[in-house]
């Protein structure tokens, strides 16, 4: 393949990736709200633990998981603000 084929990917792949995280911010919202009903904290650092734990065992490389766990860092982050400005 020629480099603008696989850009090509990379832009279809992009647009998926962009429709999975709008569906994840989707269910953080919902989650948010059930916890604003319940008066639950936004900051859950053990469900947390348990998200990086659970993207480490799905991970098939090549990013070492410690680069994964870093862009899911900021997703959380993301998420979590999410949560608290709706």
């Amino acid at each position: 393949m020629e480099i603008s084929d696989w850009r090509k990917k990379i832009d279809e792949l992009d647009e998926q990736i962009v429709r999975l995280i709008s569906q994840r911010a989707e269910a953080a919202r919902a989650i948010g709200e059930l916890k604003r009903t319940a008066d639950l904290p936004v900051y859950e650092p053990r469900r947390e633990q348990a998200v990086f734990d659970h993207i480490r065992a799905a991970n098939p490389g090549p990013l070492a998981d410690a680069e994964l766990l870093h862009v899911y860092e900021r997703i959380i982050d993301v998420m979590r603000t999410l949560q608290r400005r709706d």
